[in-house]
């Protein structure tokens, strides 16, 4: 079974549970399940197909079965007072919670390919895709199994869900033997003093709590001793290290440089 396939369905099950519980007011939960039998789609359920610009014709198919949208429309509806709704009405209010469960999906995309994922205009169908390899979901409330739903990307989908590699940069050509060419202005930066500090943790406090403190009070971080400590070069996280002591005086032995995009980061 496809693993991204698996994370897909995992992250929307995490979704759809909370979706559920917060338009029924009852305690909701969905969970994937591994079933030996034939998953997917059958005649009456409710099929949405969901285009994402993660790769071209790359899509989501997302299902409710039967009894799992008519249960939950049903729900709905009477707990907003709504007794005797006509079957549109369920049908439209269980797409509703459909949707909600879907709309985080394209954040934890981005999260995982480090790009900016969004979903186009989605569609009913009348039958789902074929060669699409289902992930089969238990709905549960109150205790009660009401059914079961189903999702599938496309292979144009599950393809583009594997994280780029991050390509090595080419080696630094030596400079031994040839003139070292610079700017000036490059000259100039390079004199230019920066301040440097070390982060052994943080921690929050109340004010009533900061204001009691005197000689003596120990102030506990979010940083245990086996972590190592962060190097701050105008307060951004450039490196992490181990502190050592150099004839007397304290010092950093650095064992990791951050990335570029985790400088970035800690600067907001």
């Amino acid at each position: 079974m496809n693993t991204d396939g698996i994370w897909l369905a995992e992250k929307w099950v995490e979704q759809l549970g909370a979706a559920i519980g917060s338009m029924t007011g009852a305690e909701a939960r969905a969970a994937r399940v591994e079933t030996s039998e034939t998953a997917g789609p059958g005649p009456g359920d409710l099929k949405w197909m969901q285009p994402v610009n993660a790769a071209p014709h790359a899509a989501i198919w997302l299902v409710f079965s039967q009894s799992v949208w008519k249960g939950l429309g049903r729900q709905v509806l009477e707990a907003a007072g709504l007794e005797g709704s006509d079957e549109a009405e369920i049908r439209s209010t269980s797409l509703e919670i459909l949707q909600q469960s879907l709309s985080p999906l394209s954040n934890a995309m981005g999260a995982r390919l480090q790009r900016e994922v969004s979903f186009e205009n989605g569609e009913l169908a009348e039958a789902a895709a074929g060669d699409l390899e289902w992930h089969t979901v238990e709905i549960t409330i109150g205790g009660d199994v009401l059914g079961k739903a189903w999702l599938a990307g496309n292979s144009s989908l599950l393809a583009s869900l594997e994280p780029e590699k991050e390509v090595e940069p080419p080696p630094t050509p030596s400079l031994i033997g040839s003139a070292r060419r610079t700017s000036p202005t490059m000259e100039l930066l390079m004199e230019v003093e920066l301040p440097v500090g070390v982060s052994f943790g943080r921690a929050q406090m109340r004010l009533k709590d900061a204001v009691k403190l005197t000689t003596g009070s120990i102030v506990e971080l979010n940083r245990s001793v086996t972590e190592p400590v962060e190097v701050l070069v105008n307060n951004c996280v450039i490196a992490r290290g181990e502190v050592v002591v150099v004839e007397g005086n304290y010092g950093v032995r650095i064992r990791q440089i951050v990335s570029r995009e985790e400088r970035l980061r800690t600067l907001f």
